[in-house]
């Protein structure tokens, strides 16, 4: 998979999630956030990168644990306290990245 297949994948990764989220902009960036929630509460992003793709999870910067049992080879791709960055031959990260997802949905709901 290369970069733009990459971002597409992310992208449908947080569609699943759009409702109950709302989409909305932030830095020119488009992510998903509770409706009526502040600028800076949002939930995750997809961006593209320079021949990479990026995702911003902000959960875990106030959940730090959802990081415990992760993969080394995820872990080597996070390059910021929220941020993954893919690169070209990724792709078979991805089903982990979506359990990621899928336990910071639950914890930015309210959930853990």
């Amino acid at each position: 998979m290369d970069a733009d297949e990459l971002e597409v994948s992310l992208r449908a990764m947080l569609l699943r999630y759009e409702p109950p989220l709302e989409g909305a902009q932030i830095y020119g960036i488009q992510v998903l956030h509770r409706p009526g929630a502040r600028a800076h509460d949002w939930f995750a992003g997809v961006r593209p990168g320079n021949g990479t793709a990026k995702l911003m999870l902000l959960p875990i910067k106030a959940n730090p644990s959802l990081l415990e049992g992760l993969s080394p080879a995820l872990m080597k791709r996070r390059s910021g306290d929220a941020l993954f960055t893919l690169r070209p031959g990724d792709d078979a990260l991805l089903p982990e990245l979506q359990q990621l997802v899928a336990r910071a949905f639950e914890a930015y709901m309210g959930g853990g």
